[in-house]
């Protein structure tokens, strides 16, 4: 069994640093693939030092279009299961050894290791998808508020270790790389799940996530994350828009999202640097792209 890992990183070089030493210490992967979106600050310097590591450089394409890139490189090399992470995980020694006795279930397409911040479970991992009910969140049944000790079934993970079975990728193809970054995870899962594969939940299997934004307050928080928003808003309406059982799910899901940052945007604008008044056309249009089924990067 081959087991290739991707990493794909943009101009966070320490966090990639460490990342690989880590992945380094996994001894069942048989090859690592970084895809360098255009980073600026060294990595591609520093990765040209590097030995057992293919490295791909491409313009930034965002999170979507790296893992489309490396999943592609990584199936033609031949690997069995692809191990998907951004650069700013790390598993431990034996993660890999902890995933490996399940990915012999054949009904199992992707395994999810369990995620850390600070010793703490952190999770976006889901049980279930939600593509009836307009007024409910798509996903369902969110491990964050569970108590999980054993192996479980889910229909969602993240990009932050999940490990994708070759079949898998016959079957469904490849991320969608126009979606940039947001929700990509989420379609390839629902993709999967769809396509009659089991993902696998594996608490044991341990992998630490870098914590971001500790020290900042909410508008500075928000301020610096708020062009990865329209991201999220346009993708969010997209899934829903392609993948809802019913008008209510595909129109009015999102709508209802967008609505609520429409109403801290316009409420905040006068008073905090968060938002400002040019960014309500904006979020209205990532609204209007996803339901459109417009994707791509944005300008």
């Amino acid at each position: 069994m081959r087991i290739i890992a991707v990493v794909v990183t943009f101009n966070r070089l320490p966090l990639l640093k460490r990342n690989l030493s880590c992945l380094r210490r996994n001894t069942p992967v048989g090859g690592i693939i970084v895809v360098n979106n255009g980073s600026t600050d060294g990595t591609r310097e520093w990765l040209a030092t590097q030995q057992g590591i293919e490295v791909i450089h491409q313009e930034n394409v965002g999170g979507s279009g790296g893992f489309h890139t490396g999943m592609q490189a990584a199936f033609r090399a031949g690997a069995d299961w692809i191990w998907c992470m951004d650069d700013d995980v790390f598993p431990r020694a034996d993660c890999m050894e902890r995933l490996l006795p399940y990915t012999l279930r054949p009904e199992v397409g992707i395994l999810a290791p369990r995620r850390l911040m600070e010793n703490r479970v952190y999770t976006n991992d889901f049980i279930s998808f939600n593509l009836t009910n307009p007024f409910a969140s798509m996903y369902g049944g969110r491990l964050a508020k569970m108590q999980v000790d054993a192996p479980l079934e889910i229909s969602g993970t993240a990009f932050e270790g999940l490990c994708v079975r070759r079949e898998v990728v016959e079957k469904v193809g490849l991320p969608n790389k126009e979606l940039f970054i947001f929700c990509d995870d989420t379609d390839y899962c629902l993709r999967t799940v769809r396509a009659g594969y089991k993902i696998l939940y594996v608490p044991e299997a341990l992998m630490d996530k870098e914590k971001f934004f500790s020290s900042d307050t909410w508008a500075v928080r928000n301020k610096k994350k708020k062009w990865k928003r329209f991201y999220q808003i346009r993708n969010s309406a997209y899934l829903n828009h392609r993948y809802g059982r019913n008008w209510g799910v595909r129109h009015l899901r999102g709508f209802n999202n967008v609505a609520g940052y429409l109403l801290i945007a316009f409420f905040t604008a006068p008073f905090s640097d968060a938002y400002c008044w040019a960014d309500l056309p904006k979020l209205w249009m990532a609204y209007r792209d996803g339901v459109r089924e417009r994707l791509g990067k944005m300008g």
